[in-house]
């Protein structure tokens, strides 16, 4: 401890108010920086990227984001600035949800496991989409209830129940709306109480 006293007594004899001033007068602030030839050359790696507006997937704020697409493969998201809900800010999830499009461990193909199955196996996104319409049909069908037990009309199920995602939009959630209340369903929930 003594020696820093020391060396900090004698290095305050030479820092005299002036001596500070011009010393960070001509090393911080308006100084003029010189740049090299490569830095004066350099662009940001978006500057002829196609910019889209988005809506950060996690939770039901609805944060607006700005994906930058090159060459056909998203090469940067960030914050939107125009966005009246978060104004160009992003919490750390919705900072790393560049992550989401270029992990290599993502999960881009339909999975399915047979029942009693212990292995999952790579399905079309069609056969997909038409089992759940078999299925949505099928259930319906087998649970539909057109008057309860005084026999007033009711014309439901509740055998069949929606969980919509935070991310939907108004327009979104008023056609699933529309269309499971044509089916009948009556247990429709959203994340975000649309």
């Amino acid at each position: 401890m003594a020696v820093f006293a020391t060396f900090f007594g004698k290095l305050s004899r030479y820092l005299t108010a002036e001596s500070v001033s011009k010393t960070l007068h001509a090393h911080v602030g308006t100084v003029p920086n010189p740049l090299s030839k490569r830095s004066k050359q350099l662009k940001p790696r978006i500057h002829d990227a196609k910019m889209f507006k988005s809506v950060c997937p996690y939770c039901a704020v609805g944060c607006g984001q700005r994906v930058y697409v090159k060459d056909g493969k998203v090469i940067d998201i960030e914050g939107d600035n125009d966005s009246p809900i978060s104004g160009g800010c992003l919490c750390p999830k919705g900072s790393a949800s560049y992550q989401l499009d270029i992990n290599k461990r993502r999960v881009t193909t339909v999975k399915y496991r047979a029942p009693y199955a212990t292995d999952w196996e790579e399905k079309p996104l069609a056969w997909a989409m038409e089992r759940i319409a078999q299925k949505l049909y099928a259930t319906r069908e087998a649970t539909f209830r057109e008057t309860n037990e005084n026999g007033k009309p009711i014309n439901n199920t509740v055998a069949i129940g929606s969980l919509g995602g935070a991310t939907l939009d108004n327009e979104e959630n008023y056609l699933i709306t529309k269309f499971f209340h044509s089916l009948g369903m009556v247990c429709i929930e959203n994340q975000a109480r649309i």
